[in-house]
């Protein structure tokens, strides 16, 4: 089963798709099922992947580490970053030599949970 905005990834041909509405079967591509790439939270390699989040005005600021940015290389960088507020998905795509942040002007109801998650072209999937 599919789990609601899981992200998933096709180890053959690469495709990686978010989960809108959860299903009953597993997800196959390239005639296999797909990887469920589960959310890092610990920092456990050299550079940082796990995404801060920032109140500024109007909204949220997440960066890809917190004193020493991501680096953006063509060989390795951050393929995107996301914002999560209550059921709404915020996505900013990067490429090699952005930075490795994101602004999203919105607010947020008082009881919605906030939280932010990136992807790494290397090193997966993490979650703040």
């Amino acid at each position: 089963m599919a789990k609601k905005l899981g992200i998933y990834k096709c180890e053959k041909c690469g495709n990686i798709v978010e989960v809108i509405i959860e299903g009953k079967a597993p997800l196959f591509c390239c005639g296999e099922k797909m990887t469920y790439l589960k959310e890092q939270t610990a920092e456990n390699s050299v550079e940082k992947h796990v995404p801060y989040i920032e109140k500024i005005q109007g909204g949220y600021r997440v960066s890809v580490g917190k004193e020493t940015l991501h680096p953006m290389l063509e060989k390795h960088y951050i393929q995107w970053i996301e914002l999560i507020v209550g059921d709404s998905v915020y996505r900013k795509y990067l490429y090699p030599g952005d930075e490795p942040k994101a602004e999203f002007m919105l607010e947020r109801e008082e009881n919605e949970n906030v939280y932010a998650r990136e992807y790494c072209n290397i090193h997966g999937h993490w979650e703040s």
